[in-house]
């Protein structure tokens, strides 16, 4: 588990592809530059689905891990 702060948290649990991407992207756009969103899901693809969002973006993954119930993302707006 990690010990970032985070300013919002998104619970994108049981939900398939594309949700946990746009609800991300939701979120962020309602976020000031500089916070930190915590999202968790359980859909594999958000792995490549994120990672390539953040790529192409100004957004900034800040650390990115799974555990046995979830895939767990911080990324700063």
């Amino acid at each position: 588990m990690s010990d970032l702060h985070f300013d919002q948290y998104l619970d994108a649990m049981h939900i398939d592809c594309p949700l946990p991407l746009l609800k991300m992207k939701q979120a962020l756009r309602h976020m000031r530059e500089g916070e930190v969103l915590k999202v968790c899901t359980t859909d594999g693809g958000a792995v490549r689905d994120f990672s390539a969002f953040v790529d192409h973006s100004t957004h900034q993954m800040l650390e990115m891990f799974e555990d046995e119930s979830c895939y767990f993302f911080y990324i700063m707006n």
